[in-house]
């Protein structure tokens, strides 16, 4: 998977409505139709009158088609894609919390939640199948001690990315994860986050660090914390994950964005993984206390 230059930038819309029509199966004709009736998907305009659309369009479409064959109407099924859509500097935190809300939030020092961190990731890198990888760690420095693992992550991941406000250009490592730059108004460069979508092992830390402790000690500055391995919410975290690293410039693979716009599998959390889990959990809290 190739690294791209680390400025953050928003893509600009780039699939014409023929190949928009060949990745969801729906035809040219048909979503002219759909644009000229609902007003979706909506297109930008080149100077020459063709339509371009962004890479978020083909999930949007494959959920309207989605819901369309489970028998709703479509004016409904394109109200909720549209409803659906993440925000523009998302941040998954505030997201997971949105969409379920019963992940209770826990007051947590940085250093117990780099400690579930290295619970969360030595334990994908031990059970995981090609995972789908996402680290938030605010500033480049804080991903360093971090680096040797993500390394390893990257070996057996199908996609690693892990976002920063301030990647140097010497930091990039063709074996490492890819390095997404998070842009100066972007909610995730508050956030530290760990996400890890597979078919056999799901889990997700997410936090937001709480504002005004500039003279905090580091290790010991607070945040608002969740976690949770059930894979409805490692999902929907993993797809604004997905979202984020696309607005920053970078081009996850195909085969990615098919998964996470496809229906969850059916996927069972055992007592024996959660208990596998929650004994490292245990293990780093109590070495870094």
């Amino acid at each position: 998977m190739a690294h791209k230059d680390p400025v953050a930038q928003v893509p600009e819309p780039s699939l014409t409505i023929g190949e928009l029509g060949r990745r969801t199966g729906v035809s040219p004709p048909v979503l002219r139709m759909w644009e000229s009736r609902h007003g979706f998907p909506e297109p930008r305009r080149l100077s020459s009158g063709h339509r371009r659309y962004a890479e978020a369009d083909v999930a949007l479409i494959t959920q309207v088609v989605r819901r369309k064959d489970a028998g709703i109407r479509l004016e409904v099924a394109i109200a909720e894609a549209l409803a659906s859509r993440p925000p523009e500097s998302p941040s998954i935190f505030a997201e997971l919390r949105r969409r379920h809300p019963a992940l209770a939030p826990y007051r947590l020092r940085k250093s117990t939640l780099i400690a579930l961190s290295w619970a969360l990731e030595d334990e994908c890198c031990a059970v995981a199948d090609s995972p789908i990888l996402f680290g938030g760690f605010q500033r480049s420095e804080f991903y360093l001690p971090s680096a040797p693992r993500w390394r390893e992550l990257t070996r057996v991941a199908r996609c690693a990315v892990v976002f920063a406000n301030d990647w140097p250009p010497a930091s990039l490592d063709a074996q490492g994860p890819v390095q997404a730059t998070l842009g100066p108004d972007a909610p995730m460069r508050r956030e530290w986050t760990v996400v890890c979508d597979a078919l056999d092992s799901t889990a997700c830390l997410a936090a937001w660090e709480l504002p005004g402790q500039t003279e905090v000690p580091d290790r010991q500055r607070l945040f608002e914390a969740v976690w949770t391995v059930d894979p409805v919410a490692v999902r929907d975290a993993a797809i604004i994950a997905a979202g984020i690293a696309t607005r920053a410039g970078i081009t996850l693979p195909q085969a990615v964005h098919d998964e996470l716009a496809s229906p969850l599998p059916a996927r069972t959390t055992t007592p024996a993984a959660v208990t596998s889990l929650f004994n490292r959990v245990v293990a780093y809290v109590d070495r870094l206390a």
